[in-house]
């Protein structure tokens, strides 16, 4: 069974790097953010200056491995149809784009924070803080359109070369179709349980593992 070794090891780290670096990201930022409270966030937000430069820090590397991601992807599949792979490239780096966009409001929330802090928080602070709130969590979710719609087409392509098991084409599919339609409806307004995005990492971690250790199989 012949493999592309190498190109199968970048492909699996990029997908690795991505997934963790995007978890740590989160898992830096989530504890700070009070739902509902603008002056309890931005009092965690500007407490806590080395943890929200780490967590846009993780965000920048996870943006690396996005790209990474969607040229090796691009490369390995553009032969199963070079259109739909060109699509998809092209809404990977949309996604870069937006996340790092999404960033500055972040940052600039965190000077505001600080500010905030040492004025004992009045109201035009409030309002300046609830903005760049707002603006970063619209970029930070809207980048799951695109992303989830390229990695859609992207494991379309795996199901139809065969590249690898079939099961995680289907996986990665449903993973992928389920964080679009749920960010679909959240753009629109709609409640969404978290648990729609849930298939979606355990995924990133199986295939990246997979390429790593079985690779690419060209001649199933």
């Amino acid at each position: 069974m012949k493999s592309y070794k190498k190109t199968s090891r970048f492909l699996g780290a990029s997908f690795l790097l991505q997934a963790i670096a995007s978890l740590i990201s989160t898992f830096l930022l989530s504890p700070l953010i009070i739902p509902g409270n603008i002056i309890n966030t931005m009092t965690n937000i500007g407490n806590n200056v080395f943890q929200i430069r780490a967590s846009i820090m993780g965000e920048m590397v996870a943006v690396i491995g996005i790209v990474m991601l969607g040229v090796l992807l691009y490369l390995t599949l553009k032969k199963q149809d070079g259109k739909i792979a060109l699509i998809a490239l092209g809404l990977y780096l949309l996604t870069v784009a937006i996340i790092a966009i999404s960033r500055i409001p972040l940052f600039a929330l965190l000077q505001i924070s600080q500010e905030s802090i040492i004025a004992d928080h009045p109201a035009y602070f409030q309002s300046l803080g609830n903005m760049f709130y707002e603006l970063q969590e619209f970029g930070y979710f809207l980048h799951m359109l695109p992303y989830t719609l390229g990695a859609a087409l992207f494991y379309y392509l795996f199901y139809k070369s065969d590249f690898i098991p079939r099961f995680l084409s289907l996986w990665g599919l449903l993973a992928a179709s389920l964080a679009l339609i749920g960010s679909v409806f959240d753009h629109l307004g709609f409640e969404i349980s978290m648990l729609i995005f849930l298939p979606t990492l355990p995924f990133d971690f199986a295939i990246g593992i997979w390429l790593i250790v079985k690779g690419i199989c060209t001649d199933r």
